[in-house]
Parts: C-alpha cells; sequence; structure tokens
C-alpha cells in the first residue's frame, strides 16, 4: 500500500513498512511527538539503534474549555518506552513551546541538555520549581557552529533570527545523512543584536548534501518576508513622542529584542524603565546578566517606584498581553495592583500577537483598561508587533540553499503544514532532484534508510493535561477527566453576585463529586465558604462584576486550601451567577 499525502499527481510518498520497501538497511527512526497540526508542544525524537535524541520539549497553553488546566505537554510514552536509551536533550531556543516541558522529559532522559546559555538560562527556573538539580553536567552551554557528539549522531548548532536572541538551528549527522532542524526561525537582515541568520552554513549543507529538511511552517500563509525586529520602532517613537503620561508596554517575557527597543527609546525620551511582573522581572534579569540585554543603571527602576515619579518620566514593560487573568496587565486593568494605577493621560500598548483562542480575555482586558481612561493601542492600529516566524519568500530561500532529499514541515496546524508540503512541491520541482514532501502527524514514525523513506507502525501520541503539580494522563479526553476526577474528586463553588454592585447574595455554596471526606467534612466545606465570600469581598468592585477574573481567583484560592488542610487537590470549577 502507497500512502500519499496529495492527490495522485503528486510525487511525494510515504510507504508503508508493512510491505516490501526500501532495502532492509538499518535506518533512522524520526517520531514527531508534538508540534505537528497545533501550535505549541513542539518536541521530535530521532533513533539510531539503542540511542535517541530529543529536539525541544514544549508546551501548550490550556485552552478556555479546558478549566482548572494550567499547561498540556505531549505524551511521553513513547519516551518512556526508550527508557534507557534518550541520550541527549537539545534545545533550539527559549520560548515556551520549545522549554515549557523540560522539568517533565528531563527524569527520561540519561545525558545533557545542549542548548545556548540563554536558553539553558531559562531553563534552570523551571529545574528548581520542580526540584530537580542540574549541574553543569547536565546543562551543557553550546554556541553557533559547536558540534557536539552524542552516540552515533554529531550535532552541529547554526545561528538562526528569531524573536529572542540565541536562538539556533540543527544539523544532525547521522550513519545515513544529515539531517536539518530549522527550529524557529525567520531571516532578519537587520537583527538587533548583530547576529545574522547563518545562511553560509545552510548552503554549505545543501552542497554537500541534506538527506532531510524539518522546517517551521507556522508563517506559511503569509506572503512575502516577515518584517525585522527593528520594523516597530517607528511606531513606538511616535507613541513616546504623543504619550504625555504613563506608557504602559505589555508583551511576551521572553520578547527581549522588544524590551530592548524599549528601553533604548526611554533613555531618549527621558522616561525611566520598570519591568512589571513575575516573569518579566525574571527574564529582563537573565539577559541582562547575559549581555542579551543593556539598560543603563541610571534608567532602572522598581516597580514600587512608579508612583514616586511623575507620570510623563515613567515606561513600565509589563506581561499580560495574552489577557491572562493573574497577569500584572489585568492586575493593572482592574485598577489592582499595588504600585501601577492607570490616568486619563496614560497609554497602554499590547505589543504582541493574539495567540488563537485568547481573544476574548485580551478584549476583556481591553475595556478594562478603557474604563481606566487610558488609551489603548495594538497591532491592529500601529505596527507594534512583528512575527517571529519566516513568511513564504524566506521558506523557500531556505528549501532552495537545503536542497533536501526528503521534505518534513513542522510547526504549525495541519493547514500550514499542507500550505508548507504544496509550496515545497513548486519550488523543489523545476530541480534536478526534487524532493520528496512527506506530510506527518504527530506520532507517525518516519524510518529514513538513506535509500527510501517509510512508515512503520505509529508511536503513542496526544496531550497530557498538567493541573499545578499534577498530571491527568491521557489517551483521550474522557479517559483523562475520568482519572483525574477518581483521583482526586470535583468542587463546585456556586456564588451569586450583584451584577450592578458587585455585591455576595447570600452564602456561597459548595457541591463536592468523588471527593471524599471524613466525618468532619462539612466543618471544612463550611470553612471553605467563608474563605470564598472573603476572597470575593477583598476583591475590587469592578473585579467581582467580571465573572472570569473573580471565577479563577476563586479557584485558585479553594484549590490551595484544600491543597494545605488535607493534601488534596480537587478539579475546582467556580460557578458565578449574576443576581
Amino acid at each position: 500500500m502507497t500512502i500519499s499525502p496529495f492527490d495522485g499527481n503528486d510525487s511525494a510518498q510515504i510507504t508503508d513498512a508493512s510491505e516490501p520497501a526500501g532495502t532492509g538497511l538499518p535506518a533512522l527512526e524520526i517520531v514527531p511527538l508534538g508540534g505537528l497540526g497545533e501550535f505549541g508542544m513542539n518536541m521530535m525524537a530521532v533513533s539510531w539503534g539503542e540511542t535517541t535524541i530529543v529536539i525541544d520539549a514544549g508546551v501548550m497553553f490550556a485552552e478556555p474549555e479546558l478549566p482548572g488546566v494550567d499547561l498540556i505537554i505531549p505524551d511521553l510514552t513513547y519516551l518512556e518506552q526508550r527508557a534507557g536509551h534518550v541520550a541527549a536533550l537539545l534545545l533550539t531556543h527559549g520560548h515556551e513551546d520549545h522549554i515549557g516541558a523540560v522539568p517533565y522529559v528531563l527524569p527520561l532522559v540519561d545525558g545533557p541538555v545542549y542548548g545556548t546559555p540563554l536558553t539553558l538560562a531559562l531553563v534552570e527556573p523551571k529545574l528548581q520549581e520542580h526540584g530537580i538539580a542540574a549541574g553543569e553536567d547536565r546543562l551543557r552551554p553550546v554556541h553557533p557552529r559547536d558540534r557536539v557528539a552524542v552516540g552515533p549522531f554529531t550535532v552541529e548548532f547554526l545561528r538562526v533570527t528569531h524573536s529572542m536572541p540565541d536562538c539556533v538551528a540543527l544539523a544532525i549527522h547521522t550513519p545515513v545523512g544529515t539531517i536539518v532542524h530549522t527550529g524557529d526561525f525567520k531571516i532578519d537582515q537587520t537583527p538587533i543584536d548583530g547576529e545574522h541568520i547563518d545562511l553560509h552554513r545552510f548552503a554549505e549543507l545543501g552542497t554537500a548534501g541534506v538527506l532531510a529538511l524539518f522546517a517551521d511552517s507556522t508563517n506559511i500563509d503569509r506572503p512575502g518576508f516577515t518584517g525585522s525586529e527593528t520594523t516597530v520602532i517607528g511606531a513606538f517613537e511616535e507613541i513616546f513622542t504623543s504619550c504625555t503620561g504613563k506608557l504602559v508596554v505589555a508583551a511576551f517575557s521572553s520578547s527581549i529584542y522588544r524590551m530592548q527597543i524599549l528601553v533604548d527609546l526611554a533613555a531618549q525620551f527621558g522616561r525611566k524603565v520598570a519591568f512589571v511582573g513575575r516573569g518579566m522581572m525574571e527574564n529582563s534579569q537573565i539577559a541582562m546578566r547575559l549581555g542579551h540585554l543593556r539598560v543603563p543603571p541610571a534608567l532602572l527602576i522598581r516597580d514600587s517606584d512608579v508612583p514616586t515619579l511623575a507620570a510623563r518620566e515613567v515606561l513600565c514593560v509589563t506581561t499580560g498581553s495574552q489577557g491572562e487573568a493573574l497577569a500584572a496587565l489585568s492586575r493593572i486593568a482592574i485598577d489592582d495592583h499595588r504600585y501601577v494605577h492607570l490616568e486619563p493621560d496614560d497609554v497602554v500598548v499590547l505589543s504582541a500577537r493574539a495567540i488563537p483562542g485568547n481573544e476574548k480575555a485580551i478584549a476583556r482586558v481591553m475595556n478594562h483598561l478603557a474604563r481606566r481612561g487610558a488609551k489603548v493601542i495594538h497591532e491592529g492600529l500601529k505596527p507594534v508587533h512583528v512575527s517571529g516566524h519566516a513568511s513564504a519568500e524566506e521558506l523557500k530561500l531556505i528549501l532552495t540553499l537545503a536542497r533536501p532529499r526528503y521534505f518534513v514541515p513542522i510547526h504549525g496546524e495541519y493547514r500550514q503544514l499542507s500550505e508548507h508540503a504544496r509550496v515545497a512541491r513548486q519550488v523543489t520541482a523545476g530541480t534536478a532532484a526534487p524532493a520528496d514532501v512527506l506530510l506527518l502527524e504527530d506520532g507517525d514514525i518516519l524510518r529514513l534508510d538513506g535509500q527510501a523513506a517509510t512508515r512503520s507502525d505509529r508511536a503513542p501520541a496526544g496531550r497530557v493535561l498538567i493541573d499545578g503539580t499534577r498530571v491527568g494522563e491521557v489517551a483521550d479526553e474522557v479517559l483523562r477527566d475520568r482519572r483525574h476526577l477518581s483521583s482526586e474528586g470535583v468542587v463546585v463553588p456556586v456564588v451569586a453576585i450583584r451584577r450592578q454592585s458587585g455585591g455576595i447574595e447570600g452564602a456561597p455554596e459548595i457541591i463536592t463529586r468523588g471527593f471524599v471526606l471524613d466525618p468532619h467534612g462539612e466543618g471544612l466545606l463550611a470553612e471553605a465558604a467563608t474563605l470564598i465570600a472573603e476572597v470575593v469581598q477583598a476583591a475590587s468592585a469592578e473585579e467581582r462584576t467580571d465573572q472570569g477574573l473573580i471565577g479563577e481567583r476563586i479557584r485558585v484560592e479553594v484549590r490551595r486550601f484544600f491543597r494545605k488542610r488535607i493534601g488534596r487537590r480537587p478539579l475546582v470549577l467556580p460557578v458565578i451567577m449574576e443576581s
């Protein structure tokens, strides 16, 4: 049987390994475990014989329809089956969708973790939070053009440009040929740090022969070229010039290039800079320590210093660009931040792309900001954000330089993978050796023996839901939910809040299912109800009338209460009723 991802005119085919195919030679086995068919959870395993290396270990943030779930990671069953043979973890860069799952993957890895200094510095706090000790023997920094040997593999790290510093692609030299994994990238001709993508090495590898290219597909549906990080400077200059009050800019905490642009403009326009929000403060300190962020000491202030300065002298760079309920911008928006308060002359800039699914949360925050009287600027009004992913013409260029025998699109939803496959077919069709384009999904096992590409049995693949430090195990959604509920139960706090005043109506009611309590459990539930009433009363009137914000606060406090009192972590699903 022959399986083709396209129509009958397409030359790219994967032969099912259950039929006679190939040469019977030892084969390279490549298994995407996440990142194909979705945005996030990027992870791929590459094996030769008994040795497996893993590329990236990313997370996906939970959709709104998964209440109580903090993170989603790939199913690790395949790596568990390879226990004792996972020789190294290779990280391409420090974004959460590439490093967020490292604490969950590392116990399955027998060897070191390779990454650039910034990437490893961003991984370290995650390991500390999980109580994982990882010294220099485990976290090994590498630099572009470095090579490391892992069993039968020689891994070469190639400089690429992206939306943050210290990003690399991988050229993995294997017994059957070289495979290239781009990681996330774009071709920035004017990078903030002056470090250009190593196109020369991509071309050299293409000349020597690339067996397979695995390339980022995120922006394949965007024509032309992605703008440089410097393209946002003009819009921000206009904003700095016109803003007479406080300036608050929300961005991803990993957007270190954006931080540098804002710091430079603050110096130019006479403003002090405060990094607000835990992630922003931690990452800015790491970036400064490693020399990726340059902030004159006289320019930097603490968030507690903001009220002591004139509004026109302050720039706050904060987390919360995706409308996260507990992020700094959300607290600022409802006037609940300890130090940062908005006035009518202030300007708030959302300098980030809205992740699909977050639109409602972002709109909610923007509405609260408008209630404060602040002017809100986002990507739809001014070019205050630029993507970090290559657009169609850049992806075509990488294909032309690498000249792979096989091409596999990665990192994107299925429609992006399919479009990238179509474009790759067009780009290579007129060459002397057109690439075979292989359209894979998570769990497909691709075997390359140097002469043929075959697909053998599928590996276990899926999603694992992370609720705090608990893992809801997986095969399908129903099974995950049942296992979670059977082990911890569910607690449903029901709170009635007056729509106009935000006051609480009557006493909160708590419904439990599958949550076993001792004979004194009624007293515990009464305490929890009292806690909920106190949480609601302590919130601002504006927060009490926002079901999303008050619901999240109740969920966090109730889960913390049961964890401290009885060591249980039930699924908490607040129900907010308006009266």
